[in-house]
This record gives C-alpha cells, sequence and structure tokens, in this order.
C-alpha cells in the first residue's frame, strides 16, 4: 500500500513538474516577439518533453503551398539545406495541414503515409508531425523525430498539443510584429526601404567600414524630367515610374546591397563593402537598366521609356562622414543633370570637392 502511494505521488510530482515547465515555455515565447528565439525555444522544449533527438519547425505559405524550415536540431546540413518543399499529395505534411492535428509514425518505413525521400534518406524513422493552428489557420509544423522506430506516450502528445497552441500564438504575434516593423521602415510605393531607414543604415554601416577598413559606396539617382512625365501622363502613371525604378533596383542589386527611396523621384543606394570601381560599373548598369527596361515596363503608357541621372561616391576615397558622402553624392548627381541627363557623375582623383 505505502508502495503505491508513493508511486501516485511521485507520478504527480513528475506532472506538476512537467506542467510547471510548459507554463514556463508558454511564457517565455509568448513574451518573445524575435520570431527565430521563439521557434528555437519552442523546438528545444518539444524535444525535450517528447524526448527525440531531432526536430525543426517549418513555417507554412499558404499562397505558394510550400513551406520553410526555420529551427532545426539533430539534422544534418543537407536535410537543412533542402530549405523549402512543396506540400506532397498524400504525404503526412499534407495530411496534418488538411485535418489539422497531431499525427504520429511509429516506423516510416512500414507505413501507408506518402513519406518525403528527404526524411527516409536522413535516417528518420519515427516521425511526430503538429500542427501550429492560430484559430482555423495552419501556420506551421512542429516536426519531432527519433532514428529509431519507437511508439509515442499519448499523455506526452497531449502536452504538446498544449505547447503546440502557446507556440502558434507566440509565432503569429512575432510575425505581426516582424510586418509591422517592415511597414514602418518601407515606402508603400516602390517596396523599398525608407528615408528614415536609410539614416539608420548608413550611419551604421559606415561606422563598420571604418571599423574593419572596408570600403563603402553611395549611389544617388533622379529620375530625369519626372514633373514633365507627371504633368503630360498624369500622377497615376508618375507612381508607376516611381513602382518600376523599385522594381529594378530590386532585380539589379545583390542580396547584401540596400536600395532606398530617398525622396520623391530620388533613390540611394548604399553598396556595403564595394569600392569605387566596382561602384561605378554597378551605377552604370542601373542606368542601362532603367533606360531600356523602362520602355517595356511603360508601354502603354507612354511613348518612351524614362531616364535617370547618376553619382557615385566611396568611403574614404570621397569622404569619411556620412555629411561629406552624401553632399558630395548629391552634388554630383546635380551635375549629371546640367550636363545632359541620363549619365554617371563621379570625383576624378586629385579633383577638389
Amino acid at each position: 500500500m505505502e508502495s503505491c502511494v508513493k508511486c501516485t505521488r511521485e507520478l504527480l510530482e513528475e506532472e506538476v513538474s512537467t506542467l510547471k515547465e510548459l507554463i514556463d515555455v508558454a511564457r517565455t515565447v509568448v513574451s518573445s516577439l524575435d520570431l527565430g528565439h521563439v521557434l528555437q525555444v519552442i523546438l528545444s522544449s518539444a524535444m525535450r518533453f517528447a524526448d527525440t533527438p531531432a526536430g525543426s519547425v517549418a513555417l507554412y505559405d499558404a499562397d505558394k503551398s510550400e513551406l520553410t524550415i526555420n529551427a532545426h536540431s539533430g539534422l544534418s546540413h543537407e536535410f537543412v539545406n533542402t530549405g523549402q518543399w512543396e506540400i506532397r499529395p498524400g504525404s503526412l505534411t499534407g495530411r496534418t495541414l488538411a485535418g489539422g492535428e497531431i499525427l504520429f509514425v511509429g516506423d516510416t518505413r512500414k507505413t501507408f503515409y506518402n513519406i518525403n525521400p528527404i526524411i527516409l534518406k536522413e535516417g528518420i524513422r519515427s516521425l511526430i508531425c503538429i500542427p501550429l493552428k492560430v484559430q482555423s489557420r495552419t501556420i506551421g509544423i512542429l516536426y519531432l523525430g527519433d532514428f529509431v522506430p519507437r511508439e509515442f506516450d499519448r499523455d506526452k502528445l497531449k502536452l504538446l498539443d498544449v505547447l503546440a497552441s502557446f507556440a502558434a500564438m507566440a509565432v503569429d504575434n512575432a510575425q505581426f510584429h516582424a510586418r509591422t516593423r517592415l511597414m514602418a521602415i518601407t515606402d508603400a510605393l516602390t517596396g523599398l526601404y525608407n528615408r528614415r531607414y536609410f539614416q539608420q543604415m548608413f550611419g551604421r554601416e559606415l561606422s563598420r567600414a571604418q571599423r574593419y577598413h572596408k570600403p563603402l559606396s553611395l549611389i544617388m539617382m533622379d529620375v530625369d524630367d519626372f514633373k514633365k512625365f507627371n504633368d503630360t501622363y498624369g500622377h497615376p502613371h508618375g507612381d508607376k515610374v516611381l513602382g518600376v525604378m523599385g522594381d529594378i533596383l530590386v532585380e539589379a542589386l545583390r542580396s547584401t546591397d540596400f536600395a532606398f527611396r530617398y525622396g520623391g523621384e530620388e533613390f540611394i543606394v548604399l553598396l556595403p563593402e564595394t569600392d569605387f570601381p566596382n561602384a561605378l560599373l554597378a551605377a552604370e548598369r542601373l542606368r542601362e537598366l532603367v533606360e531600356h527596361e523602362s520602355i517595356g515596363e511603360l508601354k502603354g503608357i507612354a511613348s518612351h521609356g524614362i531616364t535617370a541621372s547618376v553619382g557615385v561616391v566611396s568611403f574614404p576615397r570621397d569622404g569619411e562622414t556620412c555629411e561629406e558622402l552624401l553632399n558630395s553624392v548629391d552634388g554630383l548627381l546635380y551635375r549629371a543633370k546640367e550636363c545632359g541627363k541620363n549619365r554617371v557623375h563621379y570625383r576624378c582623383e586629385g579633383e577638389l570637392q
């Protein structure tokens, strides 16, 4: 009798401890707005609850019908580098998304589910798929895997379901915060970063260039005869011109570069770790793209495309402070306008500022 009481007490103590841990995890994830941190805490906690050596969290894009891995543990680089995948008909993932309930497989090699070959190649033999749901909307899936066949404790699955509810709310909250922050630093018309964010980034990148003795270049562009275009074709088509400029910049630049709408029809491109010769090549390429690609983009609106005048400077060649570089590139842009437009201007070596 005493042994039974002791056993019951130990089980209760274990349950209380687990619930306390669950509450701590919930408190942590719900209070954080850092999506990466939220996902990693969720994954680590779930793996601990389920006692699995591997796991991942993949967020779901309903528009593209694909999942993207955003957190992972215990998986090979090859598996993680898969990055994203489409939903396969009849797959375990597809059924999890459709049903909105936890599904598990005791042995991935002996199941009627369509298991992704990538999972089999990784050596995952048992798997839990836990949907992350906000109301009726599934925003992701928490995967927990083991490299040996096994059954999963149903009480633990219930706890994981509770954890998934907190996790989904936290992920949704963090994603909303990220979207709101992006809106605050983005120009709605062009999709580029705005002037306010440029001021933050320019100072930060220049400080980094100074600290590590790296080059930094700046390109300023202005749409030629923009007022005339607006007066001739109307402001809605003028907005289309600005949108075309945004599209061209996004498509042409490297992932490490930053493009901003500086104001009106003026644009700035920040090129970290880029010296003057390469910045000059980039400036000329952008000018040519605007001249040629805008013709097709504005077809049906205007009988011609647009052109842009461009100034280009580099640190430390053309200045050592934000103010010096901005004044210099602005002056060069003005000179490009004076000299006939649709051209790139820069300071020749030895020329006074």
